[in-house]
């Protein structure tokens, strides 16, 4: 259950990311077959290439296997924006979200 979910979710966001099975292994540093062979269902990455993986991504781990989010490496850049803001802009952030999910 938790393989297939690893290769599904690699799939979809090498495919959201717009970059082939190929590019991907070789933007890793693997050979033209490493993604191949994970989506297909011969390998699962080790940890470190996990770590790897969501580093291609720009996502974290706990990003990685949280399903609602649609869009983790949006969500994770509007993060790394928010952490440089000042307390003041970060409240004015959060009262425009909260107006928004209204």
């Amino acid at each position: 259950m938790y393989e297939d979910f690893v290769r599904e979710r690699i799939t979809q966001l090498r495919l959201k990311k717009g970059v082939s099975e190929y590019q991907m292994s070789y933007d890793l540093g693997h050979s033209r077959g490493y993604v191949y062979n994970i989506s297909s269902g011969k390998a699962l990455p080790p940890l470190k290439e996990f770590f790897a993986i969501c580093d291609y991504f720009n996502i974290t781990p706990a990003q990685f296997f949280d399903i609602e989010t649609q869009s983790p490496e949006l969500i994770q850049k509007a993060i790394d924006g928010m952490n440089k803001l000042n307390e003041d802009d970060v409240l004015m952030l959060l009262g425009i979200i909260n107006r928004m999910l209204k």
